[in-house]
């Protein structure tokens, strides 16, 4: 079965012309306008796949909600691409053209939907407390929504554009369709960027540490570069250049992808360290972490930041009882004074005892007594 009238005609207009490739595809004598259409449906297709095997590559457990809008993100570029890539090109034409109509529908999906779960999947990071968990719900329901509003009728629309029946008006529809929902998937990705750059704005004015802010400083500038990249299209959109801009969408959501890949995984290990409880912004500080559960291993690796323990004999990993007390307010200044002379004489102690144990090889013959009575005094 040929091809409708109507796709015929529609498809033989223009590329520039308003609405040009909603319905069939392109019959037009612009080479360079096909080999773009191949070269942007190529490069968007090998971006996705290179960001699969990159997360399969990266990744220890193959779960969670940020693996899994990773993947179907990623993989839903792929039959978008390959699904315009046949239809402009008339590769599948009479009723092998719902193939390719199958495809970039399928794609779309996950494409645009899955990289608003991407941004989600990771706000937790960075909002807290109730405040941070009322953001969590009423962007949740928003993506929910945006997803029924705007895809579904688009959806109907596609279809009907590309049928037999009445394809002037489902074409006429799907134009102003595809407007709609371009705007509110846009305001859907403005909204969960601004989230990242506002709070993200706020840890910066409180860290220290310069691997933080160069990690914050990345994060609002791949979000406004987020931004931007969907500005270009919604601009594209408006001036309904339809083909163009459904061709550099799969590029553009397949870069997002990867910038939201590379700096994401940042954020996750900038927060990895923060005990339950403790949020980025006094991680990001330098606070020391003493959260029970960590081992002695790592506890020894933060002692020797700032501790020579090849000089020390005791276990320090582990704090004495005198100074784990926390003072009472109560506590006279007296009994202050003596805590402090205690712990100057504990430390000089184990310098004695590093000093002795240096000379010992020298000066062997020294009384052991004589040694107590000297650490004896100096603990007095």
């Amino acid at each position: 079965m040929s091809t409708s009238p109507v796709n015929s005609s529609s498809s033989s207009t223009s590329w520039t012309s308003p609405g040009a490739g909603i319905t069939g595809g392109y019959n037009g004598n612009s080479e360079t306008l096909r080999i773009f259409i191949v070269f942007f449906a190529g490069l968007a297709m090998y971006n996705a796949a290179e960001l699969l095997i990159t997360i399969f590559l990266n990744f220890n457990r193959y779960s969670g909600l940020y693996f899994w809008s990773l993947f179907w993100a990623g993989l839903g570029i792929i039959p978008y691409a390959l699904g315009f890539l046949l239809k402009f090109m008339n590769f599948t034409t009479g009723n092998m053209r719902w193939i390719a109509i199958v495809l970039l529908t399928v794609g779309w999906y996950p494409m645009i939907t899955g990289q608003a779960l991407v941004l989600w999947s990771r706000l937790h990071l960075i909002v807290r407390d109730e405040r941070g968990d009322r953001i969590i719900q009423y962007t949740k329901w928003m993506i929910i929504i945006d997803a029924i509003i705007f895809h579904i009728p688009t959806t109907v629309l596609t279809f009907g554009s590309n049928g037999d029946v009445k394809t002037t008006t489902f074409a006429t529809g799907y134009s102003a369709m595809e407007k709609i929902q371009m705007v509110g998937f846009f305001l859907q990705e403005v909204t969960l960027s601004s989230i990242y750059i506002v709070e993200t704005v706020k840890i910066l004015r409180t860290s220290l540490q310069p691997h933080t802010r160069t990690t914050m400083k990345q994060l609002v500038a791949i979000n406004a570069v987020i931004i931007g990249m969907d500005l270009g299209l919604l601009g594209l959109e408006c001036a309904s250049l339809y083909i163009l801009e459904t061709l550099l969408k799969g590029v553009i959501y397949s870069i997002k992808l990867k910038l939201e890949f590379a700096i994401l995984g940042k954020l996750v290990k900038f927060v990895g360290g923060a005990r339950p409880g403790q949020g980025p912004r006094q991680a990001s500080v330098g606070f020391l972490t003493t959260d029970r559960k960590t081992n002695a291993q790592e506890r020894e690796m933060n002692i020797s930041d700032f501790v020579d323990l090849s000089r020390v004999r005791s276990d320090l990993t582990h704090p004495s009882r005198a100074s784990d007390s926390v003072p009472s307010p109560r506590k006279s200044s007296r009994l202050a004074g003596m805590d402090s002379q205690y712990d100057m004489a504990r430390f000089q102690h184990i310098e004695d005892i590093s000093t002795l144990q240096e000379g010992s090889s020298t000066n062997s013959s020294r009384p052991t007594s004589r040694r107590r009575q000297r650490t004896r005094d100096m603990a007095v």
